[in-house]
């Protein structure tokens, strides 16, 4: 390499540092316009709503505001009557949930909107716009999750996991999930497992989107070395918060006893071979065409190994049907709790 080579290089660098430096302060300042337009619509609500509430505005002065602005600020965008009556539901579906307060500056107004429109409760709310914010979604991602039904998913998913994998590190419950929907991959009717893992890898940063971005892939059909054999594990994840290699196992049948053995003898192959010394055990995932509650429940009871059996779905589940099962799940749980509360007070 001559010397003009190496300037090049070295000033190649420098550019980009450069471009990192404008693109971070491009992301700041958005950022910053971001906080203000959501400040702002936050009191444009507020102004409203104590108004309508005091009995000094009705609709026709709503419809008055909107056409004035149009006349005196025909720039202005979002101001309609429908956009202040947005501003107005706003403000009055969280001007008494301090959950949230600090946290609706931090996803843009689009985001807003669509978690208003497509949920119901202020805990599935809470959820979207804290997942919004950790996850970083896009207005896009955001509505993915919330049309594949991310929020029933994690709550039966709490009580679906293992015992073993809920005590294995605090966070766990809050990372699996009991079912994962891959409606993204578009597979046909009939496949098979390569075919599933090719689509994956071929979609990764989707399935990453499904999984959690703390997830971060190392390798597809993982080499392990075993008494002189070769052994393969579908796919390799790492896990940042939790410190630990993720197998995942794919299948393309319902859930069989018999896969716990394998998926067991990858994680203490990973655990002696591949861990390293500041890592926690690895967990495995096995991804099952569908499953068995008892059958798994069964399977797992002696089963000292952090895994998760979950199943998949290749296409969008039905909200009502996970609604009915969560509600399912509320009224299984309820006598416990009343039971609870009584023995609490009687004491």
């Amino acid at each position: 390499m001559n010397d003009n080579q190496s300037i090049q290089i070295k000033t190649k660098k420098e550019f980009q540092e450069i471009h990192q430096l404008i693109k971070k302060a491009k992301a700041e300042a958005l950022k910053h316009v971001n906080k203000e337009l959501i400040n702002l619509y936050w009191s444009v609500g507020e102004f409203i709503s104590l108004k309508l509430k005091s009995s000094e505005w009705g609709e026709a002065v709503v419809n008055q505001l909107a056409e004035y602005l149009q006349q005196t600020q025909p720039e202005l965008k979002g101001f309609s009557r429908r956009g202040l009556y947005r501003m107005l539901q706003f403000y009055e579906t969280y001007s008494n949930f301090e959950n949230v307060s600090t946290l609706l500056t931090q996803i843009p107004w689009s985001s807003h909107l669509h978690i208003m429109a497509k949920t119901k409760t202020l805990e599935e709310k809470e959820f979207y716009i804290r997942m919004a914010v950790k996850e970083n979604y896009t207005v896009r991602e955001l509505e993915r999750q919330i049309d594949s039904c991310l929020y029933e998913r994690v709550l039966l998913s709490k009580s679906n996991l293992p015992k073993h994998l809920k005590e294995y590190q605090k966070d766990s419950e809050n990372v699996f999930r009991d079912t994962y929907v891959l409606e993204f991959l578009q597979l046909p009717e009939h496949f098979t497992e390569q075919d599933l893992r090719k689509k994956i890898v071929a979609n990764l940063k989707k399935f990453l989107l499904e999984i959690g971005s703390d997830f971060s892939f190392i390798a597809e059909e993982y080499r392990i070395q075993v008494g002189g054999n070769d052994y393969f594990i579908d796919l390799l994840f790492y896990h940042r918060a939790l410190s630990c290699l993720v197998a995942v196992e794919l299948k393309v049948t319902d859930f069989k006893p018999e896969y716990l053995g394998k998926i067991n003898f990858y994680l203490e192959a990973l655990d002696r071979l591949s861990k390293k010394p500041n890592e926690n055990p690895s967990v495995g995932i096995l991804l099952c065409k569908s499953k068995d509650t008892e059958v798994v429940e069964f399977a797992l009871s002696r089963n000292i190994s952090p895994t998760l059996v979950a199943e998949y779905k290749t296409k969008l589940i039905d909200k009502k049907i996970l609604s009915e099962k969560l509600h399912e799940l509320f009224q299984l749980e309820a006598p416990s709790n009343e039971s609870n509360i009584e023995g609490k007070s009687s004491e």
